[in-house]
């Protein structure tokens, strides 16, 4: 696991959050007839050839190989809603539009398992590289302003994948710059224990002399 062996214990390897993001529910067509599912994530179906359901993306995939459905590709995965959006991102360069928190590993998949299922791909393919590519701009543009000063950092709309990214380094930049601005905060305090009591300066001895 990667909190066993990666010093940033916060960060998620590619693979684990693509895993994460086989939860989000897609729309699938069936090609079969079955009843409900029940599983721990909720209950799916029942199904019928040719009608519309929402499953885990992890169970579409899993029907799609087996040929026993399409996979409907999400509203957002047009070319006009693509187009859109990554014209949006150019003209507000310290903004994010919406996108699905996990839009770069449900596309990789859909690409992946999915490619028939989905109109204009190379287009589609072609705009989301580009708006990722924006993004990741931004991100790296809003990293350089960050100074002595910076208590926080807001950065709305952030997918999935970006912010585990960003997150990393965003912490060790914020704690060098703690560390360089402001010392005494990670100065430890010494320990009362180590210090032996000193005796109250009573003023200079006197010796004593027998009567």
């Amino acid at each position: 696991m990667a909190g066993q062996s990666d010093p940033h214990p916060s960060v998620f390897s590619p693979p684990e959050v693509e895993f994460l993001a086989e939860d989000e529910t897609v729309e699938i067509i069936p090609k079969f007839s079955l009843g409900s599912l029940h599983m721990i994530c909720g209950d799916f179906g029942p199904f019928r050839p040719n009608i519309a359901s929402e499953v885990p993306l992890w169970l579409a995939v899993a029907l799609k190989e087996r040929g026993k459905c399409d996979i409907r590709a999400p509203d957002w995965m047009s070319v006009d809603k693509l187009m859109q959006i990554l014209e949006a991102e150019r003209e507000s360069p310290r903004e994010f539009q919406p996108l699905p928190f996990h839009y770069i590993e449900i596309s990789k998949l859909l690409f992946k398992h999915a490619h028939d299922n989905i109109q204009d791909i190379y287009m589609v393919r072609s705009l989301i590289e580009d708006i990722r590519d924006v993004r990741f701009h931004k991100v790296e543009t809003g990293l350089q302003t960050i100074s002595g000063r910076t208590h926080a950092v807001k950065l709305k709309n952030l997918s999935a994948m970006e912010v585990n990214i960003v997150r990393p380094f965003m912490i060790r930049t914020l704690q060098a710059f703690y560390k360089h601005d402001s010392p005494h905060i990670i100065q430890q305090p010494e320990k009362s224990g180590s210090r032996r009591p000193q005796a109250p300066d009573r003023g200079p001895r006197r010796d004593l002399r027998p009567r």
